[in-house]
């Protein structure tokens, strides 16, 4: 579903998906020796309106993940300063690497890092911790994060991640912001979470929902292309008409930077480029490429499931989402239009 959003844990099937869908990237335990490196300059001023070429201060979970990575680039390319959550040495390295100030910290154990967050405009939380306490994991977080943004002057942008897989199987319907939920059991707290941040009034509340994020070879698509590149066939969920709703992660980034600049409170955005490719067409781009088997192997939902865990039911979901509003509203204009072909330009 989600797409969204920063932690990557090794399987049989490679990778798994959170924010309801979407890759991040998970690290070690953090290591007492990582330090934190607060460096940053004055906080700039407030405005009652937009954000745009103003330079914030932006806290970011998930920053080494495949949405948050990609985030933490294109702010700091906007002039940004990016304070990330970092949950080990190597985390923190990377983040350094790429322009970031790394804070130690764990989603799991807000306790630990919130009271030292320094002067901040806004935060983007794409990280999740993909277990099966996922859901109470991110409300300790909540619980501990937004009353302490709320205790600070002004209104604190604050941008939640949600995701694809909370709307269910679309079929022929094309999806939208007003669509009801009907998420995926595995992700259905993600709902009431969204709704706190988008109904409070003490911070300035914006949901992103990714479609399954992708590259040409990873994202959504890593297990497809280790998948062709051991000379296996691709397995599929469910069937090759199902649909999944694309976004590149450099496009995904591009709507973040813009909803930080420009979004009202209280906000969402489906982060759709493609409103619904079928799988089948992927996996057998991905056959071309690699020259082997043509027809991708059908498994089931119950059969991924067994593998991975009720959340990858999620990959069986037939599904179509506009991303249309963050184009009007937003001026978003996803320049990744065609996967197939950056499947076929790869190396």
């Amino acid at each position: 579903m989600v797409c969204a959003a920063s932690k990557q844990v090794e399987t049989k099937f490679e990778t798994k998906f959170s924010r309801a869908g979407c890759l991040i990237t998970r690290h070690s335990a953090p290591q007492r020796n990582i330090r934190t490196k607060l460096t940053l300059a004055s906080r700039p001023p407030r405005h009652a309106g937009r954000y745009r070429s103003i330079r914030l201060r932006v806290f970011v979970t998930g920053g080494t993940g495949v949405i948050g990575s990609a985030v933490v680039r294109t702010l700091i390319a906007h002039g940004h300063r990016i304070v990330a959550l970092a949950r080990s040495e190597a985390a923190a390295t990377r983040l350094e690497a790429r322009g970031a100030t790394p804070m130690l910290g764990d989603i799991s154990s807000p306790q630990a890092w919130v009271a030292g967050l320094p002067g901040i405009d806004a935060v983007i939380h794409t990280a999740c911790d993909f277990t099966s306490d996922m859901g109470p994991v991110e409300l300790r977080m909540l619980n501990a994060l937004l009353p302490a943004l709320a205790a600070r002057p002004g209104r604190i942008r604050f941008i939640y991640t949600g995701g694809c897989w909370l709307f269910g199987a679309t079929n022929d319907t094309i999806a939208t912001e007003r669509a009801a939920f009907r998420p995926l059991p595995a992700f259905a707290w993600m709902v009431p979470h969204l709704q706190r941040v988008l109904a409070s009034h003490e911070i300035h509340g914006i949901v992103i929902h990714p479609a399954m994020v992708y590259e040409p070879d990873g994202g959504v698509f890593r297990r497809f292309a280790r998948e062709t590149f051991n000379g296996e066939a691709i397995r599929i969920v469910a069937g090759g008409d199902v649909r999944w709703p694309l976004v590149h992660r450099n496009d995904l980034a591009a709507l973040y930077a813009l909803a930080l600049d420009r979004a009202p409170a209280g906000s969402s955005y489906i982060g759709a480029a493609i409103e619904g490719c079928p799988v089948g067409r992927i996996a057998r781009a991905f056959a071309r490429r690699s020259g082997g088997p043509s027809e991708p192997t059908i498994i089931s939902a119950d059969a991924i499931a067994t593998e991975l865990g009720e959340w990858a039911r999620g990959y069986a979901l037939d599904q179509r989402l506009s991303g249309g509003k963050a184009r009007q509203e937003l001026g978003w204009r996803p320049k990744h239009l065609d996967p197939e072909a950056e499947i076929a330009a790869l190396a």
